[in-house]
């Protein structure tokens, strides 16, 4: 069986092909939780991500299915026909997702970690030319998320249990634009673009708890953890209207970020190889239709909404790592991500084939790459109903399978 002489290599580069793997998973999740650092062997470590994520979702045969103009009376903003604007368009941006961390042994029982990460965010940015430009033109979320998590451990039979606990605190944030009205409805010297804006932001704290059994000796560990939801009760920002010639108006509501369970667990199963593979739920399902109300409702300020209609999401990932000898390691991954969106948005199934290697030139200094390269399945966005009301009644598109691409960097050092 392998030994615990592999350990170190192989398992830092099985935990950043588990990063770079999920770095484009479901619902709004870009990094998501990651505390692999609280099981570095050191007393003291210290490290830092940056993975690099090129998504290529081309939306097609774009349909324009709304083409009324505003009715300001009504508060419907319909943005015109659209109908002759091209009906394809390239939809998702590039991002980038950093991580760091430091992690703490304090005695021979407890290990602490402090990290910061961006588990949350998307960014879409079709533009104004396009059919589909009443139902976007640009959508971002951002976040940060500061967390200190610990453990406490003892032996039990062959190996070390342990007992997870931390909190966490998270900021979220973003903006979506899209065309409310047809500008050439307005005469030539007022100028209005027709664009509406709504812009928010919030805070809120969340947990996290679990267990986790490790066999130093073969390489082995299985861990359970649990992240709860942070609740979004206090989302405020703005809407703009004044493209519209309306006015700008302050708006409220509340939502929350999604809690999840992820199941780890990896293994020597001969000398200088390792097994892993990981489950994950993440309930996404709990952002449907998120509604925004004016702070002080009057004539022309009209409620919104942002319409998600997610399901809830899983990711599945597999893999085999090998030591090539004290310096050098290695490691090969499969993932397949069941898409958040039921026949309205773009999200689909996503299947990643990711690879990464370990360099360690010391015994306190390790530098990590991983890449992965996947299919974004193909689908089709239209009319849905949810409770009773049409979304997505606005605009239809296509898109075959696309490929999304992304690079990962990390340095550890442990001292």
């Amino acid at each position: 069986m392998a030994r615990s002489g592999m350990k170190q290599g192989i398992l830092a580069v099985v935990a950043g092909m588990l990063v770079v793997s999920t770095a484009h998973a479901g619902g709004l999740e870009r990094s998501g939780y990651n505390i692999d650092l609280l099981f570095d062997p050191s007393d003291y470590a210290a490290e830092a991500t940056a993975t690099y994520v090129n998504p290529q979702r081309e939306l097609k045969n774009v349909r324009d299915t709304n083409p009324a103009n505003t009715n300001p009376l009504t508060g419907e903003f319909g943005g015109g026909d659209l109908s002759g604007r091209p009906n394809s368009v390239d939809d998702t941006e590039s991002y980038w997702a950093p991580r760091i961390g430091v992690k703490a042994g304090l005695g021979d029982s407890i290990d602490c970690m402090a990290d910061y990460s961006q588990p949350w965010g998307a960014h879409t940015n079709p533009g104004t030319n396009w059919a589909g430009a009443n139902q976007n033109i640009e959508t971002k979320v951002e976040s940060d998320n500061y967390a200190v998590t610990c453990s406490y451990k003892w032996e039990m039979g062959p190996g070390i249990v342990r007992i997870i606990g931390g909190a966490f605190y998270q900021e979220v944030g973003g903006f979506k634009e899209r065309l409310v009205q047809d500008p050439a409805v307005f005469p030539a010297p007022l100028g209005f673009s027709g664009i509406g804006r709504l812009e928010l932001e919030d805070s809120g704290w969340g947990w996290r708890t679990g267990i986790a059994y490790e066999i130093p000796e073969y390489a082995m560990r299985a861990s359970l953890v649990y992240n709860s939801a942070v609740d979004l009760d206090n989302l405020t920002g703005f809407i703009d209207l004044r493209e519209v010639g309306l006015e700008k108006y302050n708006v409220h509501g509340s939502a929350s970020m999604p809690d999840s369970l992820e199941l780890k667990v990896q293994t020597g199963i001969a000398p200088g190889w390792l097994a892993f593979g990981s489950v994950k739920w993440t309930d996404w399902s709990q952002l449907q239709v998120v509604s925004f109300v004016p702070d002080q409702p009057a004539p022309g300020r009209f409620p919104t909404s942002l319409d998600l209609l997610y399901r809830d999401g899983w990711t599945v990932t597999g893999g085999v790592g090998h030591k090539f000898n004290d310096q050098w390691s290695g490691a090969v991954s499969l993932t397949w991500d069941r898409g958040t969106s039921q026949d309205y948005g773009t999200q689909t199934d996503t299947w990643t084939l990711g690879t990464g290697v370990s360099y360690a030139p010391t015994q306190n200094v390790e530098l990590r790459l991983a890449g992965v390269v996947g299919i974004l399945t193909s689908g089709s966005s239209g009319k849905v109903t949810f409770e009773g009301e049409d979304i997505g009644d606005d605009v239809s598109y296509d898109f075959d399978n696309d490929f999304v691409g992304a690079i990962s960097t990390s340095l550890k050092v442990r001292f």
